[in-house]
């Protein structure tokens, strides 16, 4: 078998990009070399990676594991080479929805002061690691618990859980909601990345779920009115949208956010962007 990074390189730029065209050029290629690098990697692994049609490219099953893989498998050639050359002077902090909330700025800024020699890069992934678990990053931002057994984390902060409310909604001029009135309605669940489950209400008050995978298409479903969102409040400071009004819940737990990196594999900085970031959000 022979499956090189050029085909790797390939899969993952056709997924991020959306097209065949829109990756050749992310890759400084011709579309054909795409796709030839495509074909060659599905004849070596004997499998079908991704479904297309005249409008969209979609990964089939088999597609979404090699991906996960091929990305982790780029980030530490990537990082082998950094190191080898003695140059690994590079920060990615992944995150799937809204990074450090209003803190994100601040941190971009301290750390560029504080830490010169380590170029900080923000990564949007939208996955349940944010990125960390297909080597999409060095350091995730994660608002769930990641697993123990694979990552070490720091809880640096905790956030206030809001409601998500179309801004003609009647509820975007109250001050304030409780979460059984939230129960009442319909609400918009992101089930793979979110920090929002029906379990946050007692059994037998739990409210009718719809579900997303994006906070784009989260955002767009609020603003028709057809549901609500509850979310941490840094989506509201990532996510000022017209339509969409953001309103404190006064009874709901507060959401957890960490740092996360694996645990047999941590970046050097790590320690550095914990201290930065708890410092932030203490100071708040």
């Amino acid at each position: 078998m022979t499956v090189e990074l050029r085909h790797l390189r390939c899969l993952v730029a056709i997924v991020e990009t959306g097209t065949f065209t829109d990756a050749a050029i992310e890759l400084g290629v011709s579309q054909a070399a795409v796709s030839r690098g495509l074909a060659a990697l599905e004849g070596e692994l004997g499998t079908r990676l991704l479904r297309r049609s005249a409008r969209q490219v979609t990964l089939t099953t088999a597609g979404q594991r090699v991906l996960d893989r091929a990305r982790r498998v780029l980030a530490e050639v990537g990082q082998l080479v950094e190191e080898a050359g003695g140059t690994a002077t590079r920060l990615r902090i992944g995150h799937a929805w809204s990074a450090m909330g209003r803190h994100t700025l601040d941190f971009q800024r301290r750390w560029a002061v504080q830490q010169p020699g380590t170029e900080l890069r923000l990564v949007r992934t939208n996955s349940p690691t944010a990125g960390l678990a297909d080597g999409a990053c060095d350091v995730a931002v994660l608002r769930v618990p990641p697993d123990p057994q694979r990552f070490d984390s720091a809880l640096v902060g905790v956030e206030r859980r809001v409601c998500a409310v179309a801004t003609d909604d009647p509820w975007a001029r109250r001050r304030s909601l409780r979460m059984a009135e939230i129960a009442e309605r319909t609400l918009l669940v992101d089930r793979r990345t979110g920090t929002t489950t029906p379990e946050l209400w007692p059994e037998g008050a739990r409210p009718a779920v719809s579900h997303t995978q994006d906070v784009d298409d989260w955002l767009t479903v609020i603003a028709t009115g057809r549901c609500v969102g509850v979310t941490a409040e840094a989506t509201a400071a990532q996510y000022q949208r017209p339509g969409v009004t953001y309103r404190p819940i006064r009874d709901a737990e507060p959401v957890a956010v960490r740092l996360a990196w694996w645990r047999d594999d941590p970046h050097p900085a790590s320690p550095a962007a914990v201290a930065l970031l708890t410092e932030l959000y203490r100071r708040s």
